[in-house]
């Protein structure tokens, strides 16, 4: 058997032209029909259309039309009003509209469904509460008078989105009156760090630089005992309110404490320089909690009944709350940017005021929420102090004291009082402020050795002394 081949040439083609020709088949098997329609589903149509007017048409799709409004030529000039009904109009209604009625899609009409009443005056109210804010504006714009009014005097959340809105206003600040120097109290050799004033409003206690603890009569400002023991800087003093005793506090990293009265049991809460604050029983001398949490110095410590017991602020520019119980933070604050070296808190109010060398703030308890800045006063603030009828105090470094209002933030005025004879112009810091358990004076401690005392002006009207308010809602910041 003889096999023969036949071979053919085969002509070769470039990359280029087989690739072209591969989609060009590719093209001309799937895609010839890419320019002709597709064809209509009818049943898809329909489901489609009834859900997109279910969609964006369903408050509406009710609504019906005055048989008379069907027939009325399209550039006829009646009122647009005349399709609904009028006060005391009781006329027919010819159910019209791209989708059938009752609301459901392939429901044809009948005879008893395509005349329908007029809907109530209930019916209509509901129908526009239920509409979008833009459609509803213009349902009102078509309805009749006392229509509207029933619409715009009603409650309801869905209803107050129809009446405009006020622009956020500011409180208008109290009017306080205006603070003058009442008396300057000389005696101590050094800086004044502390003050403490006893729950009788009796006397007042100052602890200074010269070692010295030093008992003022609040009334006269006379010296009436000094005590030492301290041998270093006393940097804070304490009357406490339950037990009969005097603490103080000093550099020399002693915390004694004076007998007043029998012994009563106390918790004594102090703050120092290893970053903790240290809660001791006074009965037994023995250390209940460390608290500690804070990386830096802890400046200050407030107390209080209620929870948070225990608020301190730190030079890591922080402020914890702390449950007593625990001996653990409550909540961290981290909204200062400097050191929190002065805390205040209202008398009345559930509130705390933090001050740092950026900007004042003030905060809500238990969790910590901030409520508003108050800046203005550029300086280290060293104290505060508030009062029940709203007047917060800011001392600062450089000597000054602003006084604002609480509730608004308003800074209603600024004093800065002049060293005592012999000192220097930069030893006007001030230290430590408080009011007494009057609330008629207020009392700071400066570096300028001296005690000052300031008292509410007697003689000042809001006539004299108006409020130079100007709101400033755009400038206030978040945090």
């Amino acid at each position: 058997m003889s096999v023969y081949f036949i071979f053919q040439d085969v002509q070769k083609h470039s990359v280029h032209t087989l690739v072209f020709r591969s989609l060009k088949r590719t093209h001309d098997m799937f895609v010839a029909d890419h320019a002709k329609p597709v064809s209509l589903d009818e049943t898809s149509h329909k489901v489609k259309m009834a859900a997109k007017l279910r969609a964006d048409y369903s408050a509406v799709l009710h609504m019906p039309v005055l048989k008379e409004g069907k027939d009325r030529p399209l550039g006829s000039n009646m009122p647009a009003n005349q399709n609904y009904l009028q006060p005391g109009d009781d006329p027919e209604y010819l159910i019209t509209g791209t989708h059938a009625y009752p609301s459901g899609p392939g429901v044809a009409l009948t005879a008893d469904t395509q005349i329908h009443r007029n809907p109530s005056e209930g019916g209509v109210h509901a129908m526009a509460l239920a509409l979008p804010p833009s459609q509803a504006r213009y349902l009102l714009q078509m309805m009749p008078g006392r229509f509207v009014e029933s619409l715009l005097e009603g409650g309801g959340t869905k209803n107050s989105s129809l009446i405009a809105r006020k622009a956020p206003t500011m409180p208008k600040p109290q009017w306080h009156a205006p603070w003058k120097l009442f008396r300057v109290i000389s005696g101590h050799l050094g800086w004044v760090r502390s003050i403490a004033v006893e729950p009788g409003n009796q006397w007042f206690v100052t602890g200074a630089g010269d070692r010295t603890i030093k008992i003022w009569d609040l009334a006269s400002g006379k010296l009436k005992l000094s005590l030492t023991g301290h041998i270093s800087t006393v940097r804070g003093v304490a009357v406490s309110t339950r037990s009969p005793y005097l603490f103080s506090c000093g550099e020399d990293k002693q915390y004694p404490f004076i007998s007043l009265r029998p012994l009563i049991s106390a918790l004594l809460h102090v703050s120092i320089r290893d970053a903790t604050a240290r809660v001791w029983d006074i009965r037994s001398k023995a250390n209940v909690h460390t608290l500690s949490g804070h990386t830096n110095t802890v400046a200050t410590v407030r107390c209080q009944a209620a929870e948070p017991q225990i608020i301190t602020g730190s030079h890591d520019s922080t402020i914890r709350l702390w449950d007593l119980i625990a001996g653990k933070t409550r909540a961290t604050l981290t909204n200062h940017k400097k050191s929190v070296r002065a805390l205040a808190l209202h008398p009345r109010q559930y509130t705390l005021a933090s001050g740092s060398a950026d900007n004042i703030k003030q905060w809500t308890f238990p969790d910590g929420n901030f409520i508003q800045n108050l800046s203005g006063h550029n300086a280290i603030i060293n104290a505060m102090a508030v009062n029940s009828d709203g007047v917060l105090v800011s001392g600062a470094d450089n000597g000054t004291i602003h006084l604002w209002d609480w509730r608004t933030g308003y800074n209603f005025q600024r004093i800065h009082a002049a060293v005592q004879p012999g000192s220097l112009d930069s030893e006007s810091g001030i230290f430590a402020c408080m009011f007494d358990n009057s609330e008629s004076r207020l009392i700071t401690a400066e570096a300028d050795k001296t005690i000052k005392v300031y008292k509410e002006d007697d003689t000042a009207t809001e006539e004299s002394h108006p409020i130079n308010w100007k709101p400033e809602i755009l400038k206030r910041k978040r945090f």
